[in-house]
């Protein structure tokens, strides 16, 4: 009987910078940042750690260039929305991407590059004042109201030490028969409400506050 040939191996799919970092955010959304290591890279990719330095300078490179692809998911305003909607729509996307990329708010941060797609999205948001009739001083002040928003309230999620609203539940339930009913009372009536379930009709705390501040904006565009 002939001999089976041989099977061939598979090629090698090309190392490319673009590879390496979406490797390298896969790690840092299922294992955290800090096992995003160069070793940990290679054997994601299959390479020698070594060869990863054809793509990334150093570490610091890395963290960049994953920051840049995080970023690149939030959307721009757009220009076919009224000021409002255009802004909130892309408010609720910056919020988003943060918290698919726990790690993203933090670095980006903690990056002191001001990359191509932050400059693209501040553009969006002053120029999306401006347009609507808001003054540069006005826009200085809106931009950074929403900005800060954003940021702190993406920070105060990602932070929380639990990963479930079942979590949550477990803790709520937990804690609340702790405090002293007769001098918290209210402490007490506000833990409840976690334990609510949401209303699918209101906003959720984070777009319950970015709403006020776009009704803020609005009202100050409307009195000047």
């Amino acid at each position: 009987m002939a001999a089976e040939p041989e099977k061939s191996p598979q090629p090698r799919i090309p190392l490319t910078r673009d590879r390496v970092l979406r490797a390298a955010i896969r790690i840092a959304d299922e294992e955290g940042l800090d096992a995003l290591t160069m070793r940990r890279l290679g054997q994601e990719l299959d390479v020698q750690a070594m060869s990863l330095y054809n793509h990334v300078a150093n570490k610091d490179d890395l963290y960049q260039g994953i920051v840049d692809l995080a970023m690149g998911e939030i959307e721009v305003p757009s220009e076919e929305a009224d000021w409002k909607s255009a802004l909130r729509q892309s408010a609720i996307s910056a919020y988003q991407a943060f918290v698919r990329h726990p790690w993203a708010c933090n670095l980006h941060m903690a990056t002191p590059r001001i990359n191509d797609e932050r400059m693209q999205w501040m553009e969006g948001v002053l120029k999306t004042l401006r347009e609507a009739g808001f003054s540069p001083n006005m826009t200085h002040h809106g931009y950074h109201a929403l900005d800060s928003h954003i940021t702190g309230f993406t920070l105060w999620i990602v932070s929380m030490p639990f990963d479930s609203r079942e979590e949550l539940l477990d803790m709520a339930q937990e804690f609340i028969p702790r405090i002293p009913a007769d001098r918290f009372p209210y402490v007490i009536e506000h833990a409840k409400e976690h334990l609510e379930d949401p209303d699918p009709d209101e906003p959720s705390e984070f777009e319950f506050g970015l709403d006020l501040i776009l009704e803020g904006l609005e009202r100050r565009l409307d009195a000047a």
